[in-house]
Order: structure tokens, then sequence, then C-alpha cells
């Protein structure tokens, strides 16, 4: 099992309580590595766990875990913990695991999985939509279709996304959430391999030959998964394909970063919309 096994990383650092009387990392600690790994790989799938179980009517219960130990981090290593399924069986998947501190390979582990009923936790037959999900991930397949449309046509569920991130997180009156330039946007809608919309955005024509962007949302529990970066990148090849020069967009200053690696410049001084710094950004297309 080397590092090219795996198509999944979770990168972590080691933290100084998970260090023991050795001066490595605690034994039991990979197993909490695993699983911080494993949610990473939910968000991967583009599937946010506790919504997608509930959907499908089950939930997973770990069956069994193994653990092999090759060599041992230290405090302030950086590890990448790879996750992969490696099989899925009638009611039960088995998730391989691996800790690796640049190539060499720490730990490698096995996490058994059944797929079960949550009020009486006896097994169910695994659902056909989520082996496919889970199977089309190891394959290679996107896990997101990005539409682009009106809002009559998107709106929907655009607007419960924009809903949950910017009313009901950021705390948005929701008066200065909506506005007339909805109906005349092309709206973006991120949809995962089971027809859910987890992020939306939009484009408005700012300027002749200049676009905007706005209204880039995620659902919470997927952010840091590229859901936002597809978004952009679709948003940005309409724009350049009705003949715009420019793409403009007021970022939220926690998401300036998140911009700038999508290759947007800072344009003036930072300001404030909706009681939320900004500052505005734009990309030549």
């Amino acid at each position: 099992m080397n590092r090219d096994a795996f198509r999944f990383f979770d990168r972590l650092r080691v933290r100084w309580a998970e260090v023991d009387m050795q001066k490595i990392v605690f034994n039991a600690h990979y197993l909490m590595y695993f699983d911080t790994a494993v949610a990473g790989y939910w968000r991967a799938l583009a599937l946010p766990y506790e919504q997608t179980m509930h959907e499908l009517g089950g939930d997973l219960y770990a069956r069994k875990a193994t653990v092999e130990y090759e060599a041992s981090a230290r405090y302030d290593d950086q590890i990448d913990v790879g996750v992969r399924c490696e099989r899925i069986g009638n009611s039960s998947m088995l998730l391989q695991c691996a800790v690796f501190r640049g190539e060499q390979r720490l730990v490698t582990g096995e996490l058994v999985y059944v797929y079960a009923d949550p009020a009486t936790q006896t097994s169910r037959p695994m659902p056909g939509p989520l082996r496919e999900v889970l199977l089309g991930f190891e394959a290679g397949e996107p896990m997101l279709d990005v539409q682009l449309g009106p809002w009559d046509r998107l709106g929907a569920e655009a607007q419960r996304i924009r809903t949950e991130v910017f009313v009901e997180e950021q705390r948005i009156p929701a008066d200065l959430e909506w506005d007339a330039a909805d109906a005349s946007a092309l709206h973006a809608l991120a949809v995962n391999r089971l027809g859910r919309a987890v992020g939306t955005g939009r484009l408005l024509e700012h300027a002749p030959g200049v676009a905007k962007v706005g209204r880039m949302a995620v659902r919470p529990m997927l952010r840091g998964a590229g859901i936002g970066a597809a978004l952009l990148r679709a948003l940005a090849q309409a724009a350049r394909a009705r003949g715009d020069r420019e793409l403009l967009l007021h970022a939220q200053a926690s998401a300036a970063g998140f911009y700038r690696r999508l290759g947007f410049a800072p344009v003036g001084e930072p300001f404030q919309e909706a009681g939320i710094p900004h500052q505005a950004m734009r990309l030549a297309l």
C-alpha cells in the first residue's frame, strides 16, 4: 500500500497532546487520525454525511478496526492519511487507511463498517446509489455536476443553500440577500452524485466586457472539497464564452485567500458590505 494506491489524502499535523512519554504519537491516536480522514473522504465524495444517511434510511456502524504499526510519527510532523474504499459487500464496506510522512509509510489500518437500520442496528443491504458513488470515486469519476441556468430553473435549490449560508449561518438580513438581479443572472448549481445541490453562485453583467460573480455559497460541512472552485470555473467559462474579458467579485475577507489561489487579485481598499469585511477582486479572462 504505497501512496499511489490512494486517491484521497487528508493532511494533518501532529499535536503536542497526541505524543506520549516515548515522544511518539500514542498508538490509539492513529484510529482518531483514520476517523478524521474518513470524514474528509465523505467531503471528497460531495456527500454531507448526516443528511445523506438520513435520506437513505440507514447509517454506517463500525464493526471492526485493525491497525498495524511500522514506524512512529512525532510531534509537529506533517502526515498524510490516505483512505480508499477497498471492497463493498452486501451490507458492509472495507476502508483501507495508511499514514505517510512524505513517502514513508508509518501505519496501516482497515476499517469495516456495516450499513444498518438506525433504530434496530440490524444490517441492511448497501443502497445502490451509495455503492455507485463509492465505486465511482475510486474509479476517478467526477463527484459533481455543475449546472448553469436561469433562476426559474435553479432558483429553488440555490435559495435553500443561500438561506442556510448567508441568512442562517452569517445572519445577513433576508431582505439584503434577495434582490432583483437574481431574475437576470446566470446561476450555477453544484449537484452531487445523489442529485443533491451542495453549492451555488451567480454571474451578472457588471459593465460591457466585465462580468461579476456573486452569491457564492457552499454547504458548511462540504467546504474545502473543491466545490467552490468548480462553481467558479464554470461561471468563468460562461463569462468567457459570452465575450467578457474580466471577472469581478466582492470577496468576504475570510475567503480572499481562496480567490487568490484561483488567480484573482485585490482591487482597491477593503470595505464593509452587509456588516462583513469585503475585498474587491478581479481576474483577467
